[in-house]
């Protein structure tokens, strides 16, 4: 079926969402609008779908959210018995819409469905699938994408983002499924009286906040530590949470920022609601000012990623995911030692974009490290690994950088309420020291040596877009550079073809992770430059380390091949 009899054909079926027949009808002649909406079917992946909301086959609407759940039901029905599912969703548009017509669509196949409330984050369904034994789960978010996204991710009966294997039996079930005709339907309200349908009680919210008390270690110092807390929610789910965390603590001198305390879908005060975006923070920043906190915490809409800013000579300092992480690691490992609590052959886990600070610190404290590809789902995986051989307690922490940090193995997603709770166990630590976040970040500086990590995106939207991404990965692949910003590139890593190549003797060395499009330009004086296309979002993503004697002369170097990397690209 091509572009205009789609088009027509949802004008005849798409009737029972107001927004989306006028959407369509809107449009009606004007062919780069419709082609943009149904030239592709929105893509399931690991991750689930991400798309922007609207009419169409590549957006994200009751019925690409129905056929989704349909294949997902059949999956499930045919591989468990009496098989139920959990559910959460977020602030965003139509978020609790989606979550209920999933729900209704999945009890009319005989699946039974647990769904919060109201809205939570999304570890907090990664915690929900464990504790009550479904064998699968569905959050409605788009994560931190601006306001006018949304998504619909997927989590196996492990807590952890649907793996590779799964999702695409998942997929080849959606394919089958007709987008009309083909989905069992039942609404939401006779799924909760006939019992299909089950509100998840606070027995399970409680229960997740005792396990995210309990990978504490210096909790007890935190009443009596003084510290103060200007905390932004950025108009999403982490507001709840992350403030009964705190007040558990002992942490009461909490201000929140008001504009971005409620939900509000349209994030009206911060287009991109991401943490690890200044512009973000914005407001955030403007009220510490005011009250001179000794932490600005922001929380992305879904929940599972923190950044904060810290005050300085200049104001209040963002700091990175990269930096935060290693701080948390330095301070578990360094505390847990300290103590004795650290467990037999102790493991981390990062992935192939986060610094490489983790490997000297991991080092310092007999730590093993293991490295994933770039997303959270396949930290969450090792600890799944660990746990089928009874070893759960070796994982002490796991993190990215994108501002997504994890500690104890009760969930197996990124969860900002635990990286909430730990950043301030760890400042007001450091409070209690007479040590400022900027001089215990100095600290890891001077011991472990200057790391400058930065991440640059480039926007390649449409169809034409995603020509160019795959234009821009092959050139790469079939003309490598030789150098950039004036460095060797000394070796080079592709992820799809799972090798590794020495640029100076030709050796090669298999990459044995799963395959996925990446590659890695190692430069001399451990500098490098990664490149991804973003699995989420219409965008190219580079990740660029650069090291040095000094802050200035690092960040120096890595300006100079962040602008020849971009001219290379032919950005």
């Amino acid at each position: 079926m091509n572009v205009q009899e789609l088009y027509k054909l949802w004008l005849e079926k798409a009737v029972e969402d107001k927004d989306l027949q006028d959407e369509l009808k809107s449009i009606e002649g004007n062919e780069c609008e419709i082609n943009d909406r149904f030239y592709r079917s929105l893509e399931f992946g690991t991750g689930g779908l991400r798309g922007v909301i609207g009419a169409g086959t590549n957006r994200l609407n009751i019925y690409t959210i129905r056929r989704a759940t349909q294949g997902l039901a059949d999956y499930v029905n045919e591989a468990f018995e009496n098989p139920s599912v959990a559910i959460a969703y977020d602030s965003r548009i139509k978020s609790d819409v989606f979550a209920k017509n999933a729900a209704g669509i999945l009890s009319a196949n005989g699946i039974k469905v647990y769904i919060f409330s109201e809205l939570m984050p999304t570890p907090m369904l990664s915690f929900a699938v464990r504790e009550l034994k479904c064998n699968a789960g569905i959050v409605v978010t788009a994560s931190h994408n601006p306001a006018e996204y949304n998504g619909y991710k997927v989590y196996g009966d492990d807590g952890c983002q649907m793996t590779l294997e799964a999702a695409e039996i998942v997929l080849n079930k959606i394919n089958a499924v007709d987008m009309f005709e083909g989905v069992k339907i039942s609404e939401f309200e006779d799924g909760l009286e006939n019992g299909m349908i089950e509100y998840i009680g606070q027995d399970v919210i409680d229960a997740y906040y005792k396990n995210v008390i309990a990978q504490g270690i210096n909790v007890e110092l935190c009443a009596t530590s003084g510290l103060k807390v200007v905390y932004t929610p950025l108009n999403g789910a982490g507001n709840k949470p992350v403030r009964n965390i705190l007040n558990k603590i002992g942490i009461k001198d909490v201000v929140v920022v008001p504009e971005q305390e409620n939900p509000d879908g349209n994030f009206t005060t911060c287009p991109y609601p991401n943490p690890e975006a200044k512009e973000a923070l914005s407001l955030g920043l403007k009220l510490s000012e005011k009250e001179k906190p000794d932490l600005l915490l922001a929380t992305d809409p879904d929940g599972d990623r923190v950044g904060i800013a810290v005050p300085s000579e200049d104001g209040y300092e963002l700091f990175s995911g990269n930096e935060v992480g290693a701080m948390l690691l330095e301070y578990i490992c360094s505390e847990r030692t300290r103590q004795g609590i650290m467990p037999k052959n102790p493991v981390t886990v990062k992935t192939i974009v986060t610094t490489e600070m983790v490997r000297a610190i991991a080092k310092e404290y007999n730590v093993e490290v293991f490295e994933v590809l770039t997303g959270f789902k396949f930290i969450g995986e090792q600890i799944t690994f660990l746990e089928n051989k009874g070893e759960e307690d070796r994982y002490i922490f796991g993190f990215e950088e994108s501002y997504g940090y994890l500690a104890g193995t009760y969930v197996r997603d990124k969860d900002a309420v635990v990286g909430s709770m730990m950043i301030c166990e760890m400042a007001a630590f450091y409070r209690t020291k007479g040590i400022s976040m900027m001089q215990a970040r100095e600290n890891l500086y001077k011991k472990y040596g200057v790391y400058v990590h930065t991440q640059k995106s480039f926007t390649c939207a449409g169809e034409t877009g995603m020509e160019k991404m795959k234009e821009i990965m092959g050139n790469l692949r079939e003309n490598p550079p030789i150098t950039i910003g004036g460095l060797k590139v000394t070796k080079i890593s592709d992820y799809i073809k799972g090798v590794s190549v020495n640029t100076q003797t030709g050796a090669k060395e298999e990459i044995t992770l799963p395959k996925s499009d990446v590659l890695v330009f190692e430069l001399v004086d451990g500098a490098s430059a990664i490149i991804r296309p973003s699995g989420t979002e219409p965008k190219i993503k580079v990740y660029y380390t650069t090291t040095g004697a000094g802050k200035a002369s690092a960040e120096k170097l890595e300006r100079e091949i962040s602008k020849d990397f971009q001219s290379i690209l032919g950005f």
